[in-house]
């Protein structure tokens, strides 16, 4: 057996028989969920009532405002102003509107002031806006001599069905989903990425400062001891991995039979069981998780694996050259931000382009981009990209890796027996040309 097997079967049996793997591989998933119902729960949680005072001098709007199981609206136009604003200073009411007298609705309409200790927040002051913005417009309409009726019937409220050139129909807020589940899968790797790399940093670091690396030295050769942790870590990531989509692609089938949605089953018996959920349930969450069996899920599993794969060897050679470079994790700090900037960045190319345009430039380009590519693409993915643009992603990914994991190894070889010594930059870039 040659030592890079021997490398990475060590690497790989000392993280998988490690006690907090296997408890974050079947606790992990659990966590998720458990967060996701949790936020759940906060959501639906009420507010404490805020109670809003209305000194309206005209009498006009007072009347128009509805209180809710958020804001309760006080009238108190006939009590003396500074007596409301000084117990808006003490805080016995959230806030104080006060609607001016003026001469006519033009001036009016800048003069309302609402008074309050703290900011109140955009979503309830736009509320209060349209509600006396439609009071002034009737007015408004009324002095014109409009019909104020034949206005509201001839008003339109447009509903655009959405549908595929096949005739399949398409589900409103789809691409929401698809980018969730883009942006899940993208943002997984990038934890994955920065978990293991550190697990490689941090192997390397107490080999070294525990003088072990001198005796492995003697034996092997840097590159091999260096490749040999970085794929021993990458499988065990994909172990956790593969446990991960066996559980969610069974929950996701016990869903599915849930809501009477059968994999494969395009018969009128789906359809009928389709229609017989979405009545039992007041919704289309039938035909939604219809649709999630019909993204190409075998390709985003497949791409998943690759770039992840890609992208851990990739930026595992930065970290393994760092942890040979420096004795502690602290000296480590310096060289990590470069590093995970472009981890970042791939996460807010992929949310704020991606959903907006998939196929456009800035999404393409930045889906080709080795440092940002596992990210994006995968980002992409769910709302199908051309075979040929992943086949290329992935062939920039690795022929990078390729050529950084060379220069990585002239870092570590040099790097992997110096100690005493805080590295820089400067320090780095003469190791290049050892």
């Amino acid at each position: 057996m040659s030592k890079l097997v021997l490398i990475i079967k060590r690497e790989f049996i000392a993280k998988v028989r490690n006690k907090s793997f296997i408890v974050m591989t079947f606790l992990s998933p659990l966590l998720f969920v458990g967060i996701g119902v949790f936020v759940g729960y906060l959501s639906t949680m009420k507010a404490e009532q805020k109670t809003i005072v209305i000194h309206d001098e005209t009498g006009q709007f007072v009347n128009e405002f509805k209180s809710d199981e958020e804001y309760k609206y006080l009238d108190l136009s006939q009590v003396d102003l500074k007596i409301l604003k000084d117990s808006i200073v003490n805080e016995s009411y959230e806030g104080l509107l006060l609607i001016p007298k003026v001469e006519d609705n033009s001036k009016l309409q800048k003069a309302i002031q609402f008074v309050s200790n703290d900011s109140p927040s955009v979503s309830f002051i736009d509320n209060i806006q349209d509600v006396i913005a439609k009071k002034i417009t009737a007015e408004n309409f009324q002095k014109a001599g409009l019909d104020t009726l034949k206005i509201n019937n001839a008003k339109a409220a447009v509903s655009i069905n959405l549908e595929k050139a096949s005739g399949e129909e398409v589900l409103k807020g789809l691409n929401e989903i698809k980018i969730i589940i883009g942006g899940a899968f993208g943002y997984l790797i990038m934890m994955f990425i920065v978990l293991y790399g550190n697990m490689v940093m941090r192997s390397v670091i107490e080999e070294k400062t525990s003088r072990i690396i001198e005796v492995i030295i003697s034996s092997v050769k840097p590159f091999q001891l260096m490749m040999g942790k970085i794929i021993g870590t990458s499988l065990a990531g994909i172990l956790q991995f593969l446990i991960w989509a066996i559980l969610g692609m069974s929950a996701m089938f016990i869903v599915s039979s849930m809501f009477g949605v059968h994999v494969g089953d395009s018969s009128g018996a789906q359809a009928q069981a389709l229609q017989t959920a979405q009545h039992a349930a007041g919704s289309n969450i039938g035909m939604y998780i219809k649709e999630l069996w019909n993204l190409p899920i075998a390709t985003i599993l497949i791409s998943f694996i690759i770039y992840f794969i890609g992208g851990y060897f990739l930026y595992s050679s930065f970290y393994a050259s760092i942890g040979a470079a420096v004795d502690n994790e602290t000296d480590s700090q310096q060289f990590l931000l470069p590093i995970i900037m472009p981890l970042i960045l791939g996460v807010y190319i992929g949310f704020f382009t991606v959903m907006n345009d998939p196929n456009g430039t800035i999404a393409t380009v930045f889906s080709m981009i080795p440092l940002t590519s596992p990210i994006v693409m995968m980002m992409r993915i769910p709302f199908g990209v051309p075979t040929w643009q992943i086949i290329v992603s992935m062939l920039i990914l690795f022929g990078t890796f390729l050529g950084v994991v060379w220069f990585a190894a002239k870092i570590y070889r040099v790097g992997i027996l110096m100690y005493g010594k805080k590295p820089t930059w400067r320090e780095l870039i003469k190791w290049l040309k050892y």
